[in-house]
């Protein structure tokens, strides 16, 4: 019985056939490798059908082969117009069919982006990070003395606690004091005695649940211990009992 859906497959194993034997250097260049050479092959096989009705069932039926080989592509909510560009494209722009999406412009796709550019900001205390210095800047404008001491309290909280997590050392009070008077030019400044709050060392991943682990274990273990008869807690239970 004749359908769309045989054509293609019959074809894909005919060109499998004559070309199985060649190298990859051989062959022509693969235009989009997510969807692979065979895939290439039966488009060029699909703008061979002369009839347009015929063609264009099979051009969505391999539309919807392409959707299961680069399911990615199905995250975005124009994910359909997407496969007909790449359609359009693996077929260098030459496939005639009813489609529901315009043929993409050749150019647009030989365009480069614009470039982003890259952030030249020099941070010299990096490991605190590029926030934190914007931070100890603003606060360091501050001209109340009451707030400003409030602001540096908290800010080298912070720091002690960024330096921690990220770094994953032991860090004194004192150096993160230094370090926030240094960064603020002498406007932020703490006494050599303030105590920070931080946090610990981050633990290695599962150490944590181990300890809860072992916790419920030894509550067990002290439950059994006394509901044994060898216990001297037991024995002195039953004694109170009677």
């Amino acid at each position: 019985m004749f359908s769309i859906k045989n054509v293609i497959l019959h074809s894909n194993r005919i060109i499998m056939d004559k070309q199985g034997l060649l190298y990859n250097t051989e062959r022509g260049q693969i235009i989009i490798s997510e969807y692979g050479r065979n895939m290439q092959e039966m488009i060029r096989h699909l703008m061979e059908i002369e009839d347009r009705q015929k063609r264009t069932e099979a051009a969505q039926f391999i539309i919807s082969v392409m959707a299961q080989m680069n399911p990615q592509v199905k995250q975005s909510d124009d994910y359909l117009h997407k496969l007909w560009d790449h359609l359009y494209i693996i077929s260098d722009y030459q496939l005639d069919v009813d489609s529901p999406y315009p043929m993409p412009e050749p150019q647009a796709r030989a365009e480069r982006p614009r470039h982003v550019g890259y952030q030249n900001n020099h941070i010299e205390y990096g490991h605190y990070g590029h926030y934190m210095a914007k931070m100890v800047e603003m606060a360091s404008a501050v001209d109340d003395e009451e707030a400003r001491q409030a602001l540096a309290l908290s800010i080298a909280n912070q720091m002690k606690r960024n330096y921690t997590e990220w770094g994953g050392n032991v860090v004194s009070d004192q150096q993160i004091i230094a370090d926030l008077k240094n960064m603020s030019h002498g406007r932020l400044v703490l006494d050599e005695e303030t105590k920070l709050n931080g946090v610990e060392p981050s633990m290695k991943p599962g150490q944590q649940g181990q300890g809860k682990k072992k916790k419920k274990k030894k509550q067990s273990n002290l439950k059994a211990d006394m509901n044994n008869p060898n216990n001297p807690a037991y024995k002195k239970r039953k004694q109170q009992q009677q």
